[in-house]
């Protein structure tokens, strides 16, 4: 009988933490947190929760900004988690709310009303409303397949992460996907991975950003072990295996990125910019305007019409194109218009999120965004064709870190998502011997992520503490005895996991 893909299957259901956390100090912190998070349950809300699950945080290797254009991706998960105790209540119980706490006093408890339809007021922004995008997205999901969900109950939940917030790695995905799958676990529904990931992805939209998927897709499919390819449409998962001898060092720039509050002028900028570039393009590569504007998405839409034009010069690089027909300045409204023959305020009409970008744009970057896309895509095929290569270690090592460096130069200069606060840390990582570094997640402020020789990590790690950390200590930015959280060693983890003890 054949295997099923890995994709295909649901999200595994444990009845002890070592099938996730494996031994040692790991399980043990595992053990320490659920027992913390089901005696505080209890206090809180009388009794114990009926399930557990998990998802992790993700460090993405390279491929940024890319998936919501429809190009493949390159992350890992980490071993940092959001795990989420939750209990149905019972039909007789009179109170029917959603009420979500968290172990940490830092997050206030919140309430919601049991309804699906619910709006998430975006404009007054509570930690706990990731778990409603779980909770919104899960009953939609639900209604558009006919699945029989009764009548909404209420719902106590308490969280407990470990993902650090604002940092590029995808603290918010880790909640959102485990959230969903808790709510789906009291509901005795499983779905497929690939199914998961997408519904998670579109979960997340009910926060305000416009998310490709990578971050849903790794925090669901990781596998212990192993990087993973993720290509969109259909979401599919390859393992890649990383070189022995090597390890990523993951350090927080401690600039905190708030990608939900700054929206329309950071992320969701970009994905107009790219948009209008995909258009722009479209139309001076032969497309009617009506006709790009209504088929085209994303670059990866116009990506045939770019190497084809690549092609009479004989050349496959999409970006040949991009720098024949758009231009480097930035390009005003007013230009935009005259080559669609349509205002972007109808273009993007069924968009309000890419209503509040052109309300804060003053321009856009067509040709740096595009050319960033185009390069990166290719730079996520050139990593992985690395990895697989026949070369040996050190020269697959050189060659991968070569890609990173070059990743981390096109989303600083072109795609302009970094900040004074990562360009020093990765200065500082590759001085101290790195052999590639980069931003990594969104950008402007979280993490970078560094490729490293294991045998030099210990010293690594102490050098960033001396030449980045310490002074940020002493200012009391952070305190010594969280160090542990913004700057450690990963290995890839596994990914999301449901627990009945």
């Amino acid at each position: 009988m054949a295997m099923a893909k890995h994709e295909d299957l649901p999200v595994p259901v444990y009845s002890k933490l070592d099938s996730v956390y494996g031994d040692g100090s790991q399980l043990e912190e595992a053990q320490l947190r659920i027992s913390v998070l089901s005696s505080k349950f209890q206090q809180l809300f009388g009794h114990l929760p009926q399930i557990y699950a998990r998802a992790p945080g993700r460090v993405n290797l390279i491929g940024e900004h890319i998936d919501y254009e429809g190009y493949s991706v390159l992350p890992m998960a980490i071993r940092q988690d959001t795990i989420v105790a939750i209990r149905k209540r019972d039909a007789t119980e009179s109170e029917k709310l959603l009420t979500i706490a968290n172990v940490s006093d830092k997050y206030p408890v919140c309430t919601y009303p049991v309804d699906p339809d619910q709006e998430i007021d975006l404009k007054n922004h509570r930690w706990g409303h990731y778990f409603i995008c779980g909770y919104k997205g899960f009953h939609e999901y639900a209604k558009l397949r006919g699945l029989d969900v009764s009548s909404p109950v209420g719902l106590d939940v308490m969280i407990d992460g470990t993902v650090p917030t604002g940092s590029g790695l995808s603290s918010s995905a880790a909640f959102v996907c485990s959230s969903t799958i808790a709510i789906m676990a009291t509901h005795d529904i499983s779905l497929p991975k690939k199914e998961l990931a997408q519904l998670t992805c579109e979960c997340e939209r009910h926060i305000g950003t416009q998310s490709g998927g990578m971050d849903q897709a790794i925090s669901i499919m990781a596998k212990p072990g192993f990087a993973e390819l993720i290509d969109f449409n259909p979401i599919r998962a390859t393992d890649v295996q990383l070189p022995a001898g090597s390890s990523f060092v993951i350090a927080h720039s401690l600039a905190e990125s708030q990608k939900a509050v700054t929206a329309a002028t950071n992320y969701n900028n970009r994905v107009v910019e790219c948009r209008l570039a995909s258009i722009v393009l479209g139309i001076k590569l032969g497309m009617e305007p009506e006709e790009a504007i209504s088929k085209v998405k994303t670059l990866s839409d116009v990506e045939g019409l770019c190497i084809s034009f690549a092609g009479t010069r004989g050349s496959s690089d999409p970006t040949l194109a991009v720098m024949e027909y758009l231009k480097e300045e930035p390009y005003t409204a007013e230009e935009i218009e005259k080559i669609t023959f349509k205002s972007l305020d109808l273009i993007f009409a069924d968009s309000a999120s890419s209503l509040d970008v052109l309300k804060a744009a003053k321009h856009y970057k067509l040709f740096q965004r595009a050319c960033h896309v185009y390069s990166e895509a290719m730079r996520v095929y050139a990593f992985k064709d690395a990895v697989s290569s026949k070369s040996n270690e050190d020269e697959k090592l050189k060659k991968l870190g070569d890609l990173m460096n070059d990743s981390h130069h096109s989303c600083s200069v072109l795609y302009e998502c970094s900040c004074p606060e990562l360009e020093e840390l990765v200065k500082v990582c590759k001085d101290n011997g790195a052999l590639g570094a980069r931003l990594t997640g969104a950008g402007w402020g979280g993490c970078a992520v560094a490729l490293v020789k294991e045998s030099i990590v210990p010293r690594f790690i102490l050098n960033l503490k001396e030449q980045f950390y310490d002074s940020r200590i002493e200012s009391g930015m952070i305190s010594k005895s969280d160090l542990g959280l913004y700057l450690f060693a990963s290995k890839p983890a596994s990914g999301a996991a449901i627990f009945k003890f």
